[in-house]
């Protein structure tokens, strides 16, 4: 079996912190391993909600952030302060906000195989309902979540309308989506 050399870690973020930039800010630090390893940099904030298959590791090494979970109709914010550590369960359906520039966060996930994929969904900012899922079988996190998100913002006004309360999905405007939805958002071990 082949192993490559230690990987000098401060070095590895001044080489890339050109591509810790919005709109997703992810960069994969190995290739083709049985981890997914990446470091994500704010600012950016998402209004879609990842379906990981399994478990994901959060380290928030620098600056703060937050995860949301959708859950039953509302939603829940997990703060990431400076220094903490997150594994979140599988199939959570969580969306990281990174508000702060230059915030950075070591995110572990597994390698998914072949017959597994990941889900992307947008709820509804009035009522919590789901008014659009996306599934991929994910080869590559910096370059799918891109295509997936403007696959979403593309769609008409009529696709991003929501079934059960008739409001439509802002799309791409993320400072909408999370103006409407303040008062759905509960701090996380409240429900």
């Amino acid at each position: 079996m082949k192993y490559g050399l230690p990987l000098n870690f401060p070095d590895w973020l001044r080489r890339n912190e050109h591509l810790l930039q919005p709109p997703v800010g992810n960069q994969q630090v190995w290739k083709d391993a049985d981890f997914i390893v990446t470091v994500v940099g704010g600012p950016n904030q998402r209004t879609d909600f990842h379906d990981d298959p399994f478990e994901e590791f959060f380290y928030q090494f620098k600056g703060n952030a937050a995860i949301l979970i959708a859950a039953e109709g509302h939603f829940e914010r997990v703060p990431l302060k400076e220094g903490d550590i997150f594994l979140l369960p599988a199939h959570a359906r969580h969306s990281p906000q990174r508000p702060e520039r230059d915030s950075r966060c070591f995110v572990i996930e597994r390698s998914r195989p072949p017959e597994i994929v990941d889900g992307f969904e947008w709820y509804c900012s009035r009522c919590g309902a789901l008014v659009y899922r996306a599934e991929v079988q994910l080869a590559s996190i910096v370059n799918d979540l891109p295509r997936i998100f403007a696959e979403f913002y593309a769609l008409p006004p009529d696709r991003r309308r929501c079934a059960a309360c008739g409001q439509v999905h802002p799309g791409r405007d993320w400072q909408a989506w999370h103006r409407e939805a303040a008062g759905k958002i509960r701090p996380a071990g409240l429900t």
